[in-house]
């Protein structure tokens, strides 16, 4: 963990884990030197350490990316800085709500309090800083000559789909449109009222399939191990695409020499796009809906765990898996998608719109397989650390997670609702417990 006062608020962050490949991901000032990039040290640290690690985590978060194999900060080797340096870090990066929950959480844990509210007041004035504005870019992305692209790899989109005929036709349309052409589409159909004869007149090489279990994880591993592709495009059936997607999916594999693309997905409804969607990065998250990945991954590492069926954070999982066996991925800006999150359908039938919204008061919060994630990953601890941050917030309304009033308004109701968030969380526990007693779910690809 790169500051250790991160574990309070992103305790299960890929990047709080040891990848079996270094590629650089924290980049000391030399290596920065030697892309061509520069970055000043902030030298109101008071340790050498803070000031290298704040350094790389800027770096980092502005998008350095290398594609040559290099020794970075070791992010991951337990230092102990001055508390002072923890707190700055914390200010400069997230709001200052979290520094007065972090200092809250730190005097009822019996932190030495002098030394906490001496750091906390010390560091009073220091500014929050925006990555976005000094982000790294990358010029030559726009003229480079993909020789991937050239090569014309033959590429397999895969799209679960259950009862939205109405936003299919648009996917279709859009893949129609498509500029790269060397692809197949299937589709993995799970509808109520399945329509064979919907599938018939597009121009696409289209393979298709009626499933009867309603299951998401098990349709997307049928289609990977059905698919013909080198690569797999994994892309959701609520989505809208401009024409070059695929094209520039493969073109930001090849100018990375990557091994996954996720492109950034612009929801119209819950939580506000975050701004490092903009330029190039280190992916810290993969969704399933609009990524692309070279096949042979799958045959390493496996498929997806069918653990999270019916439930959330099975891409995340992977994406985690994937990051921990040294796959680089980058997140995309190019190939964006529109993900309209519509209200019926898909796998929101089946469950809530998120791991943490509960549709009734007696069901777990969060869905058990967050949990089973946290916990099978990171370690009980750093599964209470990520639950207490959590339930609050997910007591406002997935449509309305930016409504500041609401947000305040569950503060208060907090206290009222306490016992029934200990009693959905125990039983959270309790189901992730018997997941991981039984075990991962994972087939893996011959």
């Amino acid at each position: 963990m790169i500051f250790n006062f991160l574990k309070y608020i992103r305790p299960i962050w890929y990047y709080n884990l040891k990848p079996k490949q270094d590629y650089s991901y924290f980049p000391t000032a030399e290596i920065l030197v030697e892309n061509g990039f520069s970055i000043d040290k902030d030298l109101k640290y008071k340790s050498i350490e803070a000031q290298n690690r704040d350094l790389a985590w800027r770096a980092f978060h502005q998008g350095f990316i290398s594609t040559k194999v290099e020794k970075g900060i070791d992010a991951w080797k337990l230092v102990k800085l001055p508390i002072e340096d923890e707190y700055r870090f914390f200010r400069k990066n997230f709001h200052k709500l979290w520094a007065i929950y972090v200092l809250f959480f730190r005097l009822i844990t019996l932190h030495n309090p002098i030394n906490e509210l001496s750091a906390f007041w010390k560091t009073r004035c220091v500014q929050r800083q925006s990555h976005v504005q000094n982000h790294f870019s990358y010029p030559g992305y726009d003229t480079f000559k993909s020789k991937l692209i050239e090569k014309q790899p033959f590429i397999t989109v895969i799209i679960p789909t259950l009862n939205r005929y109405d936003y299919l036709k648009d996917v279709f349309k859009d893949l129609e449109q498509q500029t790269y052409k060397s692809f197949e589409v299937i589709v993995v159909d799970q509808t109520d009222d399945f329509q064979e004869d919907f599938y018939k007149g597009w121009n696409l090489d289209l393979k298709f399939w009626f499933q009867e279990e309603k299951a998401l994880w098990k349709a997307r591993n049928e289609a990977i191990k059905s698919a013909k592709g080198d690569y797999i495009l994994l892309y959701d059936d609520d989505s809208l695409i401009e024409n070059d997607w695929i094209e520039q999916h493969l073109k930001t594999l090849d100018f990375f020499d990557a091994d996954l693309s996720s492109g950034v997905s612009l929801s119209t409804v819950g939580a506000e796009i975050p701004e490092n969607y903009s330029y190039f990065c280190w992916s810290s998250q993969l969704d399933t809906g609009n990524m692309l990945l070279k096949k042979e991954i799958f045959k390493t590492i496996g498929l997806f765990d069918r653990q999270f069926e019916k439930q959330r954070q099975g891409d995340g999982e992977y994406g985690l898996r994937a990051y921990l066996a040294g796959y680089r991925n980058i997140s995309n800006p190019k190939a964006k998608r529109i993900h309209l999150k519509v209200s019926q359908g898909g796998l929101r039938q089946m469950g809530s719109w998120d791991g943490w919204r509960p549709k009734k008061w007696n069901a777990p919060r969060p869905v058990p397989s967050v949990l089973y994630l946290a916990r099978k990953y990171f370690g009980n601890k750093e599964a209470v650390l990520m639950v207490i941050p959590s339930v609050t917030p997910s007591l406002i309304p997935y449509q309305f997670k930016r409504n500041k009033i609401l947000k305040l308004l569950s503060l208060l109701l907090l206290p009222l609702l306490l016992p029934l968030l200990i009693f959905q969380v125990t039983k959270s526990w309790h189901l992730a417990s018997k997941k991981l007693k039984q075990g991962a779910m994972i087939e893996h690809l011959n």
